[in-house]
């Protein structure tokens, strides 16, 4: 069995590629909650309704995000009664976060809601959040502190970056499930995401990122030079005083790492990345198409068998 650290956009790839490669029992996913947030009364997952849909082959591929061929008549609405329209929810999308918070309001807990939804979507692989408890990831700004929504998505990422929050992680558990996969995991394997706003959420839950410690867990850089693939890792490591490489990323997890995959072209920091005690190859880690997604993923997991 293999367990998956995984965010939204940058991870959905590579599950893709290995949910083709391996039996369903044998993937288990622990998603981020970070970016979880109220809505209008509506409980937004954003990160697990990208892997739900990605996984079920509803993903809007060209957004990489909400469900493909949806329609947005219902913000269109909202916005000519005034009302904010900053965060896009489509029509269809629209009725997994009804669904979603009317379970939650009669007592379920994220995880059982989370399985009912990718039941329906026709997930079979184990989607679960990292915790039931709140946590949020907020970002200190030169003009104040704010919810990574409104920081990337309202705000479009142009306010200087003072440092970054997890709430609540003092007080969340992590999920016990989570927990036990890991345990009894062949290997773990953290996506290409954001390390700041999709990994480090779910690794500031002590007991997790604990349960990590001696285990055969594998990265996958989500920088390729001194650019991130894809959303504002750049911008947030930079506001943290991290320089934008793939080293930093590897330091970030050196406490537990034991392989960090880098791009080709950033073969140079091998030898300091071995310095830190972690493992380091090169592949090709860009994935521009399905075959790409499974070539990776096949890469991967040679490393354990």
């Amino acid at each position: 069995m293999i367990v998956s650290l995984a965010g939204g956009t940058g991870s959905v790839k590579l599950l893709r590629g290995l949910s083709k490669l391996l039996k369903p029992e044998e993937l288990k996913i622990i998603g981020n909650v970070g970016d979880n947030f109220w809505f209008y009364g509506l409980y937004i997952c954003p990160d697990l309704d990208t892997v739900m849909y990605g996984l079920s082959e509803n993903l809007d591929l060209k957004r990489g995000w909400g469900i493909k061929d949806d329609t947005f008549k219902f913000m269109s609405q909202l916005s000519s009664l005034g009302y904010e329209d900053w965060f896009l929810i489509g029509d269809r999308d629209l009725a997994t976060h009804v669904i979603r918070t009317y379970l939650l309001k009669k007592g379920n807990k994220l995880d059982k809601v989370t399985r009912i939804l990718c039941d329906k979507y026709g997930v079979k692989q184990e989607l679960l959040p990292c915790t039931n408890d709140p946590l949020e990831t907020w970002i200190l700004t030169d003009i104040g502190e704010m919810h990574l929504q409104e920081f990337w998505v309202k705000r479009k990422a142009k306010d200087k970056v003072l440092g970054v929050k997890y709430k609540g992680s003092e007080k969340a558990e992590a999920l016990k499930e989570a927990l036990d996969y890991i345990f009894e995991s062949k290997a773990i394997v953290i996506c290409p995401a954001n390390p700041i706003s999709s990994i480090s959420p779910i690794l500031s839950l002590k007991s997790l990122r604990e349960s990590l410690k001696g285990r055969r867990v594998i990265a996958i850089s989500p920088i390729i030079g001194d650019k991130p693939v894809s959303g504002p890792a750049g911008k947030m490591m930079e506001g943290l005083n991290l320089k934008v490489s793939p080293f930093e990323v590897a330091k970030l997890y050196s406490d537990f790492l034991k392989i960090f995959i880098v791009d080709k072209k950033d073969k140079d920091y091998i030898p300091k990345i071995k310095d830190l005690g972690i493992e380091a190859l090169s592949e090709d880690i860009i994935m521009k198409n399905r075959e790409d997604e499974e070539r990776l993923a096949s890469f991967i997991l040679s490393l354990f068998r």
